[in-house]
């Protein structure tokens, strides 16, 4: 018996863990169970000799494949039974199908399977019902909460996952054909009122539990038809995980938590995927309760601790008659009317609504929102160049900008750039990041941020490094302690904004 560099036992040609078992020709990464409507999946990520990238296996461990077989057959005698019923009785509504359905499946599953007790029953149907309503094997897929993002490229290819830990990974979850991935795009369509056709062949859309969804149909997408889910966080990212991940130094998150509580406004920028609506999320942490928040965002993605006094806007788009569309001008100008203290933008795109920001926190109100730019220079020429194209002199109402990077050769995400706005509209980098040493580190003295303070606080200099320094300790203790929840965070900034001893706040 031999034991390789992973821990895997390897014995007469086989490696093993965790009971799992797979050939010499694979190379053993990672595995951990989901259960899906009572059925146990056993997720297996290896290496295959001849692939170029992971391999993300999906097994299902409860259910035998005599049993499978069996229930492939069922389901080809419910589809045939189910789809002549809906010729007849075409105006049932979805859950008047779902109730009947079930009913047809359960008459089915007795005659095959006589002597299955009601949870084993229970469990076989819902077995049927996710492979003939709603998504099949992409909705096992959504259950991972490792998995950030599921593409479906074409019939002819697995489909692909983006996974937390180990990035692009192919799956062993193949669709019959071209005409399965166009139902499953008008599905979600028809959930959020949203469609897509032969003339509309690019669609925008979202699943109820807030999961982005992008779909194209062929020829736009010339190998097939297409659809892109990006997941929804069920738990949001904190400023603890980002802590503890090395997404961020605590000198930087103290540096924006400071920031954040003398109600200076901040702009998160970066790549695609590199974490900037997690970063505002985590900066969302650092709000008093005392506050009204406004969101605007196209799809909900921002999660805000309980307590926050918080009002979400979402986008809308127009109707097939082009009507009832509401842009992200709309929202921000609205928010002007809600009696906003901070306002939270998912994305700046379009010179109107920027103007509308930077005028508001040339009035007085704090904002925050992200914007698609690589680094801190990269930042200042969007904003000034088109399509957006703001005076230079007017960003000095904005006092941090934050730069998010993902290293897509490791899958990590960083904290690239921290800079403070001078008052000529020029960048000052404060930290950036050193991707030798895999770390965020000060590279010049934070200036006009201190003189703001200064002059609407009085803090001097050795007040705001002993501020930040008290900051530094609470956030170790969360770190240490494990205090990742929002809500739970949320309460801790209450009572810290309520002046409340660090003790107190540690111990309670």
């Amino acid at each position: 018996m031999e034991r390789s560099a992973d821990g895997v036992v390897a014995n007469s040609g086989i490696f093993k863990k965790r009971g799992l078992k797979l050939k010499l020709d694979k190379q053993f990464i990672d595995s951990y169970e989901i259960v899906v409507n009572e059925i146990v999946m056993n997720v297996v990520i290896y290496f295959e000799e001849d692939e170029p990238v992971p391999i993300y296996k999906i097994v299902i461990t409860n259910i035998s494949e005599t049993t499978r077989v069996i229930l492939e057959k069922i389901r080809e005698e419910f589809v045939l039974q189910e789809t002549k019923t809906l010729e007849e009785e075409n105006t049932i509504e979805a859950s008047a199908i779902q109730k009947q359905f079930k009913e047809n499946i359960s008459v089915l599953l007795k005659k095959y399977f006589p002597t299955a007790n009601k949870k084993t029953m229970d469990m076989l149907i819902n077995y049927i019902l996710q492979q003939n309503i709603g998504l099949g094997n992409i909705e096992v897929l959504l259950k991972d909460e490792n998995l950030e993002e599921i593409v479906v490229n074409n019939a002819n290819e697995p489909i692909w996952v983006y996974h937390r830990k180990y990035g692009w990974l192919k799956t062993n979850i193949k669709l019959p054909d071209e005409n399965r991935i166009r139902y499953y795009s008008t599905v979600i369509g028809m959930e959020a009122g949203k469609e897509i056709t032969a003339l509309n062949p690019l669609m925008d859309s979202h699943l109820k539990t807030g999961d982005r969804v992008n779909a194209t149909l062929s020829p736009i997408s010339s190998k097939g038809n297409t659809i892109t889910i990006r997941k929804f966080a069920v738990k949001p990212w904190s400023i603890t995980d980002f802590i503890k991940d090395n997404a961020i130094s605590y000198e930087a998150a103290a540096l924006v938590w400071m920031a954040v509580q003398n109600e200076l406004s901040i702009i998160i920028t970066g790549g695609t995927a590199s974490g900037k609506t997690s970063m505002l999320n985590v900066v969302a942490n650092f709000f008093p309760p005392n506050q009204r928040i406004i969101s605007l965002e196209d799809t909900r993605e921002l999660m805000l601790p309980d307590i926050l006094h918080w009002v979400p806007l979402e986008t809308r788009l127009p109707n097939p008659e082009g009507k009832g569309g509401i842009n992200m001008l709309d929202l921000t100008v609205n928010s002007l009317r809600m009696r906003p203290d901070r306002i939270l933008v998912g994305e700046i795109r379009r010179k109107a609504e920027a103007e509308v920001l930077f005028e508001a926190m040339h009035t007085g109100h704090s904002v925050y929102g992200t914007l698609h730019a690589n680094n801190l220079r990269e930042t200042i020429n969007r904003l000034t160049q088109p399509p957006i194209s703001l005076p230079k002199q007017i960003l000095s109402a904005l006092s941090l900008i934050i730069v998010q990077h993902l290293n897509r050769r490791n899958g990590k995400r960083r904290t690239l750039q921290i800079g403070e706005i001078e008052p000529t509209g020029d960048v000052n980098p404060i930290m950036q990041f050193n991707a030798v040493r895999d770390t965020l580190e000060k590279v010049n003295d934070a200036a006009t941020i201190y003189e703001t303070l200064n002059l609407y606080t009085g803090l001097s200099k050795e007040d705001i490094e002993n501020d930040i320094s008290e900051k530094i300790d609470i956030l170790k203790w969360m770190v240490q302690n494990n205090v990742s929840n929002i809500n739970k965070i949320g309460l801790i900034m209450s009572k810290y904004y309520r002046k409340q001893p660090f003790r107190y706040l540690v111990e309670k």
